[in-house]
């Protein structure tokens, strides 16, 4: 009797965990691009691999953060995009595909997507940030964690980024920036 009551206590605990726990609102790039034109927002892309660990630590460390995932999903539309994938994308009118991907390495180093060229992804993890328009900004390369993160999230999503036009008016930026985003 004890071990049920046990095993039961420990299935809500988790369940209710589960219930607080905060997720990103992934959509594709295609979704985001539409829902863009009802309601604007910037557009965050994770780029990665199947096989990239610090790409899993970035979904496990970061993206599972509440404040990380609370302010993505009210200032952005989240997109993931595997930047060795099989995926068509449409983008500016433009077909971005992957000729070279090789279905038996879908879990291994494959061929770089088009796509992933064209928005000078040249490593991973890779997050890109993109305008209220679907216009491109640019890439940030790495693993992030929540509070890395946050300086870049509330970078581009204030516009700041508009106001720098050298390394020390972001390096000044970087010193100033006080974060909110509990680790």
């Amino acid at each position: 009797m004890m071990k049920k009551i046990t095993f039961g206590l420990i299935a809500i605990f988790a369940f209710s965990i589960a219930a607080i726990a905060q997720e990103i609102n992934w959509v594709t790039l295609e979704e985001a691009l539409e829902l863009q034109k009802k309601e604007p927002k910037k557009i965050f892309m994770d780029v990665y691999t199947n096989w990239c660990g610090p790409c899993k630590m970035l979904d496990k460390n970061t993206f599972q953060n509440k404040d990380v995932a609370d302010y993505i999903n009210k200032h952005y539309y989240a997109v993931k995009f595997n930047a060795e994938g099989n995926d068509k994308v449409t983008y500016k009118g433009q077909e971005f595909s992957n000729p070279n991907y090789d279905p038996a390495k879908a879990n291994r180093r494959n061929s770089a997507h088009q796509f992933s060229r064209f928005l000078r992804v040249q490593a991973y993890p890779t997050m890109v940030f993109f305008d209220e328009t679907g216009n491109f900004i640019t890439p940030v390369s790495g693993y992030l964690k929540p509070q890395q993160l946050e300086l870049y999230l509330k970078l581009f999503e204030s516009d700041s980024h508009k106001e720098m036009t050298s390394q020390e008016q972001f390096n000044e930026y970087y010193k100033s920036f006080k974060p909110t985003f509990k680790e």
